[in-house]
């Protein structure tokens, strides 16, 4: 099965805030493949050049080093967040929603917006 943190549940991985134990176990399973999206790498730029989060300066080294797979954004993902119902207003959440909706995956996530998508989720 294939899994893509959401941003908060990558930003809590990097600080060690806690997860839940079902989220622990899939990051910790060497046959998880878990994704990470670049709508990610977006969201906490923006948030932290506006002193909204704390991401460590190392950060594209720690997604690096840490054996996530970079999903890359294609036509069909931008496509489809626009067509997603407007449950959620935020335009990176549709997108990582749609990218797992998409390519099929289960989303880690606490976002209880998430759930009126009917994707895959799992509760971090």
């Amino acid at each position: 099965m294939s899994y893509l943190l959401d941003t908060h549940v990558l930003l809590w991985w990097l600080d060690g805030t806690e997860l839940s134990e079902a989220a622990l176990e899939v990051l910790s399973d060497s046959g998880s493949e878990v994704f990470v999206s670049p709508v990610s790498a977006i969201e906490m730029s923006i948030k932290s050049s506006r002193g909204r989060v704390s991401v460590p300066d190392e950060l594209p080294h720690l997604i690096s080093d840490s054996g996530f797979e970079i999903l890359t954004i294609r036509w069909e993902h931008a496509w489809r967040a626009g067509q997603l119902p407007w449950h959620h207003r935020d335009p990176f959440d549709r997108i990582l929603l749609a990218q797992a909706l998409v390519d099929d995956m289960t989303i880690i996530t606490r976002d209880p917006a998430f759930v009126a998508y009917d994707p895959l989720l799992m509760i971090a």
